[in-house]
């Protein structure tokens, strides 16, 4: 499974309330061009967990993936919520939320568990809109975000409006993530931004299987990919 400290992300250093870390240090990702693409490249892809995951982590999830490389690769699961909503974490960042009816931005949508990786820092997935201090650019339609200011545009209502935050990622060394594809872990398959978006998290999963034309219930521990 996902490892702790085995692969690179936006880095984040400045502490903020509540153990919640989003730094508004211009520390710009980098994100390692000169590494050698794996024959398999996952960036912008969805991993589907496999009947076969019994792991406590992973088992029953979807993970949208970030960064893959010959270094490894990053994600963050996007089905798994936890206790929090945006607007406690905003009030717990001292960000004050000035949305109109208009905005996407949903207060009480969920903050998700991301992964076991770094959980006391937080991962924005969003819709591209401005240039943030440390970001990355996934796709043409999905950025990762790990600085403060983009949840200070948010909250102010000039930042994006379609996003997911994430406490915590998953991380895979160099080569992890195929030897577990290759046991059948995982279903992988061309990310959606509007299943990302605009479903709530406890429909990703089926949403992401039928991507595949798949029914969940029909699943067996076959692996394949898209």
């Amino acid at each position: 499974m996902a490892k702790q400290g085995k692969q690179q992300s936006p880095s984040v250093s400045a502490p903020s309330a509540d153990a919640t870390d989003f730094s508004s240090t211009n520390t710009q990702h980098d994100s390692q061009s000169h590494v050698d693409t794996p024959i398999l490249q996952l960036a912008d892809h969805f991993l589907i967990a496999m009947p076969s995951m019994l792991d406590p982590i992973f088992g029953g999830t979807v993970v949208y993936i970030c960064e893959h490389n010959a270094n490894g690769a990053l994600g963050m699961i996007i089905n798994r919520p936890t206790d929090m909503t945006l607007d406690v974490l905003f009030e717990r960042l001292e960000l004050r939320l000035e949305i109109t009816p208009h905005d996407h931005l949903i207060p009480h949508a969920p903050v998700l568990f991301g992964g076991p990786v770094q959980v006391e820092r937080g991962f924005v997935l969003h819709a591209p809109s401005a240039d943030y201090n440390s970001s990355l650019s996934v796709s043409s339609d999905v950025s990762l975000t790990t600085s403060r200011d983009v949840l200070e545009a948010a909250a102010q209502g000039r930042g994006p409006q379609r996003l997911v935050v994430t406490l915590g990622c998953a991380g895979w060394s160099a080569g992890q993530l195929e030897q577990e594809i290759l046991r059948n872990g995982w279903l992988t398959v061309r990310a959606d931004p509007a299943i990302l978006f605009d479903l709530p998290s406890a429909d990703r999963f089926v949403a992401a299987m039928n991507l595949l034309g798949i029914d969940p219930t029909m699943l067996t521990g076959e692996a394949g990919h898209a």
